[in-house]
């Protein structure tokens, strides 16, 4: 069951992530048309799932499930570098729950936690040449397509560009 509510958006709950979520996200990392936008090449089992949910909250990491009405359709997280006042943010959405909103609502709502509440200047976040529903997400939710790192991954049996989004706090829209 997922953990209590931490921040609330328009459509979706953040929630903190539990050891009872495993399976759940071991299932969402491990769905091919979720690792293929993540980039992963590999399977995640479940000990290596447990040990990253049991890493969460180290080194300024903040993970969040995506709930709608109670129910994980997601998880984002954020990375702070609070020296240079800046984080950097990941999500991944089931492709069931694709199409609905859930995702801009959570990055949305994880950056204004960011900007708000951690004092972040700036929240960064990349997309592959080829996800380009991650990056309406990110245009949708006021990021500004900063640069591209040209053929920087090899995914899906191809090179991929990179592309890389930023959003300073003054150009966030609550």
């Amino acid at each position: 069951m997922p953990g209590p509510i931490f921040l609330r958006g328009e459509r979706v709950e953040l929630r903190t992530v539990e050891k009872g979520d495993v399976d759940f996200l071991q299932r969402l990392v491990n769905d091919p048309e979720v690792w293929s936008t993540l980039g992963a090449s590999r399977p995640k089992n479940r000990q290596q799932e447990t040990e990253w949910l049991e890493s969460v909250g180290d080194d300024g990491d903040d993970q969040f499930l995506v709930c709608v009405d109670g129910d994980p359709v997601g998880v984002v997280g954020m990375q702070s570098n609070e020296t240079w006042g800046n984080a950097e943010l990941g999500y991944m959405i089931t492709p069931e729950a694709w199409g609905n909103g859930y995702c801009t609502d959570a990055v949305r709502t994880v950056a204004r936690y960011a900007f708000e509440e951690r004092r972040m200047h700036k929240v960064v976040a990349e997309a592959y040449d080829h996800n380009v529903g991650s990056q309406r997400v990110l245009e949708k939710a006021g990021f500004t397509l900063e640069g591209t790192h040209r053929e920087e991954a090899y995914v899906g049996g191809e090179y991929r560009d990179l592309l890389h989004y930023g959003l300073l706090e003054d150009e966030f829209e609550a």
